[in-house]
């Protein structure tokens, strides 16, 4: 008797507990979730105004119309918000008290990509997004045929310029040229090779020491390139267009043109005809019944060569 007693006091206990658990979820599917009971939280820690709270309000009025707890979808809204391309996460769940949290976690973009005419932003995972119409984020300027397969790559390399004093003060925009990608300078024209997106703490390190110890003492609008892609080298252009530069370019172009060789001009080993008609006809100044020698000929002849410098090429190149 007394486990029978046990079992039908549970059992009522239990009806009643469901008959009260039904009635609350009764009451509670039918409350309305109205604005000051939807709380958006943007958890990103750096500050990035892709979409905002009102967005959010409307996407989740246009999944509820009615407002009711009970007719809320929590999963599909989840899906909706997710799709958006600036949302890298989010998180909605309801509070007993009948309040909706939405965590939004924004996309952060590293750099700006301008590809092929189009523009868009990719984050650190690699992931392209594209620009708002009402916001823009600060970020390094990319430009060139970058694949998407050397994003995650170049995002690493954005981020220790951000993180590096001397990177973060030099460097504004990453150009890709062929297969050679070079870092935008904010000082002269100049740009720096750096080849690939390997060792590119070495790289910077050489070009820095570059600057501490030869750039400082130079003006920055003299050089077009400074080239860090080779091992232990380090290789600069000069600028065409920079005064300086363009006196000792003009003239050394002008010397290289002018430096051919010059012919040497030989003696003519034979007398011109003209010349022995002349020599044979007796002249005044000669006194009558002599006779020119043949040994004195060959003497005089041999004088006479003898006196006729030979001209050399000369080459000169300041």
């Amino acid at each position: 008797m007394k486990n029978k007693y046990r079992i039908l006091k549970i059992a009522v206990t239990v009806i009643i507990l469901g008959f009260l658990l039904s009635f609350s979820l009764k009451k509670f599917s039918g409350q309305k979730i109205t604005d000051n009971e939807i709380s958006v939280k943007m958890s990103e820690k750096t500050p990035v105004y892709f979409i905002d709270e009102k967005d959010i309000r409307e996407i989740v009025k246009k999944e509820n119309p009615s407002g009711k707890v009970g007719d809320l979808n929590i999963p599909a809204l989840e899906k909706k918000i997710n799709a958006l391309p600036a949302v890298d996460s989010a998180n909605i769940y309801l509070n007993l008290n009948g309040k909706l949290n939405l965590d939004i976690k924004q996309r952060v973009p590293v750099f700006r990509l301008n590809k092929n005419g189009r523009d868009f932003y990719v984050d650190d995972k690699g992931i392209e997004f594209p620009i708002s119409k009402t916001y823009s984020h600060p970020c390094m300027l990319v430009t060139g045929d970058v694949q998407k397969d050397e994003y995650r790559k170049l995002a690493e390399l954005v981020e220790k310029i951000d993180k590096d004093d001397f990177s973060k003060k030099y460097f504004i925009g990453i150009s890709k040229d062929n297969d050679d990608y070079n870092l935008l300078t904010s000082e002269g024209n100049y740009k720096v090779e750096i080849g690939d997106l390997d060792n590119i703490e070495f790289k910077v390190k050489g070009f820095k020491t570059f600057v501490e110890k030869y750039l400082v003492y130079q003006d920055p609008e003299k050089y077009r390139m400074v080239s860090v892609k080779y091992q232990n080298q380090i290789v600069t252009t000069l600028n065409p267009y920079f005064k300086e530069n363009d006196s000792i370019l003009n003239a050394t172009h002008k010397e290289l043109a002018k430096a051919s060789v010059v012919p040497i001009k030989k003696p003519d080993d034979k007398p011109k005809p003209d010349e022995i008609k002349k020599t044979n006809k007796p002249t005044s100044s000669l006194k009558p019944k002599t006779v020119n020698k043949p040994k004195e000929t060959k003497k005089t002849e041999k004088k006479s060569t003898a006196a006729k410098p030979k001209t050399k090429a000369k080459i000169k190149i300041e």
